[in-house]
């Protein structure tokens, strides 16, 4: 058996490398942040004007502030449709179950950029949703209302995102004792009233857990407003990725993403305060 200095040292050698690769470019955003870009050189004065211009501009907070309530949407619909499918997935028997769990999961293991060119052809004026809507009647022509908009971007980052909230509500949900279920209904407790009581406190965890995946994830992605949501479809997320390209305004765009990375944070530690309140 190794000694405890040993597990030490071995413990501090496994943590080093994802320090590096995860600490050492955070950090360097964060030194970047308080630079600033002058003739295509970065000086770094150790200022805090970056963050200066972007709370002083609209233009850019105004952008900030949509994404945060684009990403609540989003969070919001992946929760109204995911919760349902956890719930049908759970209460499967056996063998069901985990094939339809499988299913739903089968959507991570695809590349995201085909699943993005998929998403756009179906919402295109030629895809499966205008043609389904013109055949019921309910438009008399093919529209363009379902792409190049923040509708767009709304409807496939849901789709997207909605396997990281399934997976962990139904992870949740498989965790509630079969024998607090039965309980509920010995004690007279009809399907509704054992919901409400039992299954929707305990499952709570895993709620918030998909939520919190589906707004951090919403909330950097620039690659979906970028296909899909045109120029109507901006994001802070697009904006940053502009300051690491054209603008070449590096300590302005790792400025912004720092900004991110606090809003990120900070909801991480809620969202934790708030399951550990409610664990299975």
């Amino acid at each position: 058996m190794p000694t405890r200095g040993l597990r030490g040292l071995i413990f501090a050698a496994v943590a080093a490398l994802p320090a590096v690769v995860i600490l050492v470019p955070l950090g360097s955003f964060l030194v970047m942040s308080v630079a600033r870009a002058e003739k295509h050189r970065i000086i770094y004065d150790w200022t805090l004007q970056n963050y200066v211009n972007f709370l002083g501009n609209w233009t850019y907070l105004s952008t900030f502030l949509g994404t945060l309530w684009l990403c609540l949407e989003v969070v919001l619909l992946s929760l109204i449709v995911g919760y349902p499918i956890a719930w049908y997935i759970w209460r499967q028997k056996s063998w069901k179950r985990y094939a339809l769990l499988q299913l739903a999961a089968l959507p991570l293991f695809m590349s995201y950029i085909v699943k993005l060119y998929t998403l756009r052809s179906m919402l295109g004026l030629n895809g499966l949703v205008n043609q389904a809507l013109v055949s019921l009647g309910i438009l008399e022509q093919p529209s363009q209302v379902f792409l190049y908009n923040q509708r767009a971007v709304l409807i496939t980052m849901t789709v997207i995102y909605l396997p990281y909230v399934v997976l962990p509500i139904f992870l949740s949900l498989e965790r509630i004792p079969r024998s607090l279920l039965q309980a509920s209904t010995d004690l007279g407790a009809g399907g509704w009233d054992t919901f409400r009581r039992v299954v929707l406190p305990l499952s709570m965890p895993g709620t918030i857990a998909g939520a919190l995946f589906a707004f951090v994830l919403a909330l950097g992605d620039f690659i979906t407003p970028q296909m899909v949501g045109g120029t109507t479809g901006f994001t802070i997320g697009r904006v940053i990725f502009s300051q690491f390209g054209l603008a070449f305004d590096w300590p302005f765009g790792a400025s912004m993403a720092a900004i991110l990375l606090l809003v990120a944070l900070l909801l991480i530690v809620a969202a934790g305060y708030a399951a550990s309140r409610r664990r299975v």
